[in-house]
């Protein structure tokens, strides 16, 4: 069992504080505010690294399973759009829209979105995500 770890540091109050999350492992870190996570501002927020972590995972598990049904694929690109929503006066994230476009050689369209919407349900991140919609658009290049 591998765990992962990552880390998050906040201070001052919700409006006018700043903080630094990120990655143990890769020393990777991410400044973030209130207005990098409910308006317009510089900055990451937790749903970033929530669609990083969907569409990092959802890109893993098509390739895998593409590979498994006889297909080499060349290139799996995936763009999660995480949706947090004002609900009964607090926040929630309500859905997870990936937007994946694939080159694969010598598969057809109906196999490509079969697989697909079994990376989509399969993936662990999609599992983990399962309280929210999960939908998804995908393209054969």
């Amino acid at each position: 069992m591998k765990i992962n770890k990552a880390h998050a540091t906040w201070e001052g109050n919700l409006k006018k504080g700043t903080g630094e999350m990120g990655f143990e492992e890769s020393k990777t870190n991410f400044p973030f505010s209130f207005k990098s996570r409910f308006e317009e501002g510089e900055g990451a927020n937790p749903e970033m690294l929530i669609g990083a972590a969907h569409a990092g995972c959802f890109s893993m598990a098509f390739s895998n399973m593409l590979s498994e049904a006889g297909y080499e694929p060349e290139k799996v690109a995936t763009t999660a759009e995480v949706k947090l929503d004002s609900v009964d006066g607090g926040f929630r994230i309500t859905g997870s829209h990936l937007v994946v476009q694939a080159v694969v050689p010598g598969i057809s369209e109906e196999k490509f979105f079969e697989i697909a919407e079994q990376a989509k349900v399969g993936c662990p991140v999609s599992q983990a995500l399962s309280a929210i919609d999960v939908s998804m658009e995908a393209t054969l290049l």
